[in-house]
């Protein structure tokens, strides 16, 4: 069986949706669903078990898998409860690393590119244990990614043992059917979509950095089907392990993602621009791009989605449809 942490949500759902598609459904799905509909991102799927996160540790006991895909966090870069970040992102990471240890299980987690902070930096994925050291991450959410990427490397420096296949993808803007429950964590277009076929004005932050337009705050989107499939060419590439940028090498704006919603619909853009909260002005990436270069050495040969392409689909397969889930 697979093991699918995180499951019930966005990237987790549509994990599970691939393997079905590929004909496994000796899928497990670890997760809560809560009460926000997140059990529709299941609907269309077929697995072999559910199991709540606080019953994870004993069912693994005596289990055989055939690798854990560890999706599961809280995601919410505004989040202010440290601990149960840390329990989340950190110590659940670390005791499913140690599990894969000691079972000699593949082990594939979400790292983030919240870990690159402010991006001065730059975006390259080195792994090495002197550069992750030196990335400041601005919020609390990419600060327990990055203490989890420094312990796995911190054991590997050592000489510890690891899993026969360990894999931190470090996830771009992802964007795509089944993020509806995740509220103001979910992408622009999916919370702007109801605007933009209304043919309402679209509102975006105004810039407050000299030198970038209002609107030109850029990130690397990757729509979800790409980030899936560079998870998938992992699992079937046991040879090849470290962390990886998830992303498609291309920065784009928020204007053009907008545009392409509204382009989508056969619309007109119509954005105006407001002031960005003084809450999140200091913490607030104006510019994130992924180096690819690291994950087409290891062998991956994959495309990756043309912005208007990708959000063209999302928009006419799923948004504007009475049924948007995969």
């Amino acid at each position: 069986m697979l093991l699918v942490t995180g499951g019930a949500g966005f990237i987790g759902s549509n994990v599970v949706a691939s393997l079905n598609e590929a004909g496994r459904t000796d899928v497990v799905v670890n997760d809560w669903l809560g009460s926000e509909a997140k059990w529709k991102n299941l609907a269309k799927r077929e697995i072999a078990d559910f199991v709540p996160p606080e019953d994870l540790a004993w069912w693994l006991d005596g289990r055989r898998l055939d690798a854990v895909i560890h999706m599961g966090a809280n995601s919410d870069t505004t989040a202010r409860d440290g601990d149960e970040v840390m329990e989340s992102n950190f110590r659940l990471s670390l005791m499913l690393l140690d599990w894969c240890t000691r079972n000699r299980t593949p082990f594939i987690y979400a790292s983030s590119a919240a870990t690159y902070g402010n991006g001065e930096g730059g975006f390259v994925d080195d792994e090495d244990l002197a550069a992750l050291r030196k990335l400041k991450p601005m919020n609390l959410y990419g600060w327990s990614k990055h203490l989890f990427d420094l312990a796995l490397k911190g054991r590997e420096a050592r000489g510890e043992p690891l899993p026969p296949q360990w894999v931190g993808l470090k996830f771009f803007n992802v964007f795509g059917p089944n993020e509806y429950h995740k509220g103001e964590m979910a992408s622009l277009v999916a919370k702007r979509f109801e605007d933009v076929k209304a043919d309402r004005t679209v509102t975006l932050f105004k810039s407050h950095r000299d030198g970038i337009a209002d609107g030109d705050q850029r990130r690397d989107f990757i729509c979800v089907d790409d980030a899936v499939a560079v998870l998938r060419w992992f699992l079937d590439t046991p040879t090849v392990s470290g962390i990886f940028n998830v992303g498609t090498g291309e920065a784009r704006s928020f204007r053009d993602l907008i545009t392409a919603a509204f382009a989508a619909l056969g619309k007109s853009a119509r954005i105006e621009y407001i002031d960005m909260p003084l809450s999140i002005r200091d913490q607030y990436q104006y510019f994130t791009q992924a180096s690819v270069e690291k994950l087409r050495r290891a062998g991956y040969n994959g495309g990756f989605t043309r912005l208007e392409d990708a959000v063209g689909r999302y928009v006419t397969g799923f948004l504007d449809r009475a049924d948007r889930y995969r």
